[in-house]
């Protein structure tokens, strides 16, 4: 779903949001005419004769207002509805037959669509820059949906190596079962030429990666990508499309954990993605036949954590940027993995393709998985607790979250060591994170 400027349809206000059929929404249903929420359309209008805004809005403009209904007029809320309701009515047979004929986009019920995440789909594309977007229950419901959607038995997906677990062990657990293939490609993208066959598909990529913060050359992986005819799918949890926007380089399709930044409370879990009209609907398809529907209140609590994103992302990369200094310097950090500092093999990379560092880090203390357990057992400030890109700072071992059941062999091809810390770096003032740091270390 699309977001419409107000030039194309300024009745509606600075957004409305565009179902893939053309068909304009305001409130609970589809169309031009006949809708549910009329009583919006029948309050006070600005004056005609006023100048109409035209331009181009900024991301943190977007994530406010994007997707909203008409919010001007006498007594229309400002904050946005919770659509609580399993199913919506019809005014007549004749309405529900359309429907069924496909004639009707009105809403039926949430497992197919809801208002409420109809308001959320529209920010994200809006953020994204995409033709459309959907949200899903969990960050692996957008990435299996994805995925999915775009695969059948007998294709062959390659993959970058250094993906999050959870994406790894689907592809390693999964995927076989279903007859699909995954060739795992290096970050660097080396060699990747020798892993096409006549059967690949996909490209999947995952910048900056999870837990070691890799990057992916995206100008690289979408001429590969247009070279072979593949489907280009970004896991881009990490950046946030404050950070980077891969659908303006080529990419088909954008996939979030919405639990994590975009959402940034900590609060919900969700899941996104964002792409072409085209895959939108195939991954809606998937969700609606799986069934990983995002609930209402949880697309609420993700409106909301939108609205203050770039606020939060741009915090969090300067807190972060101070508290990677610190722990370069610490004699018991053997290594720190962020991007913002110039040791890390892919500064450059991040500087050309990134506006920002990100507040994602890790590093590899001397001590190995001792040190490591006791530093994680003494922090105060920290919280250790899995997930990330909420407000509160999290440390925690991959080993024991994002990269458990994994072998030695496949951890040391991630880089991750037993005593790898991964730390999300949160709002709180980056003096006092660091003192927690230092007394943690000891």
């Amino acid at each position: 779903m699309a977001v419409v400027p107000q030039e194309k349809e300024a009745r509606l206000g600075s957004w409305a949001v565009q179902h893939p059929s053309g068909r304009l929404q305001i409130g609970a249903c589809w169309g031009k005419s006949g809708f549910q929420n009329e009583w919006i359309m029948k309050q006070p209008s600005r004056s005609n004769s006023a100048k109409k805004l035209k331009r181009e809005f900024g991301p943190q403009t977007q994530a406010i207002h994007a997707g909203e209904p008409n919010r001007h007029g006498v007594g229309v809320g400002v904050g946005p509805s919770i659509s609580r309701t399993s199913t919506f009515t019809f005014s007549s047979t004749e309405e529900m037959k359309r429907w069924a004929e496909g004639k009707s986009s009105a809403y039926i019920y949430t497992r197919y669509g809801n208002p409420t995440l109809s308001i959320a789909e529209g920010k994200i594309a809006a953020l994204e820059g995409a033709e459309a977007a959907v949200v899903t229950a969990s960050g692996m419901a957008a990435i299996s949906s994805a995925l999915l959607g775009a695969l059948k038995q007998g294709d062959e997906v390659i993959s970058t190596a250094q993906t999050y677990g959870g994406t790894y062990r689907l592809m390693r657990d999964e995927f076989p079962d279903w007859g699909i293939v995954v060739r795992r490609a290096e970050t660097s993208l080396e060699g990747i030429e020798s892993l096409v066959t006549g059967k690949t598909k996909v490209l999947y990529v995952e910048t900056p990666t999870n837990p070691t913060l890799r990057l992916v050359d995206l100008n690289k992986a979408i001429a590969f990508a247009k070279k072979h005819k593949l489907v280009s799918i970004i896991d881009s949890t990490f950046a946030t499309p404050v950070l980077q926007r891969p659908i303006d380089l080529g990419f088909d399709m954008v996939v979030h954990s919405a639990t994590k930044y975009l959402s940034g409370h900590s609060d919900v879990i969700a899941g996104a993605a964002a792409g072409s009209k085209k895959w939108m609907d195939r991954v809606r398809h998937m969700i609606i036949d799986l069934g990983g529907s995002m609930d209402p209140e949880a697309a609420f609590l993700l409106i909301r954590g939108i609205k203050t994103l770039g606020l939060r992302v741009w915090r969090q990369c300067e807190n972060a940027q101070a508290v990677a200094e610190f722990l370069a310097k610490h004699p018991k950090v053997a290594k720190v993995h962020y991007p913002g500092l110039k040791s890390h093999p892919d500064h450059a990379l991040a500087k050309r393709q990134m506006k920002g560092f990100g507040s994602m880090l890790a590093f590899d203390l001397k001590g190995g998985l001792p040190a490591a357990r006791k530093f994680c057992d003494r922090v105060q400030l920290f919280l250790l607790a899995a997930s990330l890109g909420g407000v509160e700072s999290l440390v925690v071992l991959p080993i024991y979250s994002s990269h458990y059941n994994m072998s030695a062999e496949e951890l040391a091809k991630v880089n991750v060591t037993p005593g790898t810390v991964r730390v999300s770096v949160g709002l709180e003032d980056a003096e006092d994170l660091i003192a927690d740091l230092k007394l943690a270390l000891g």
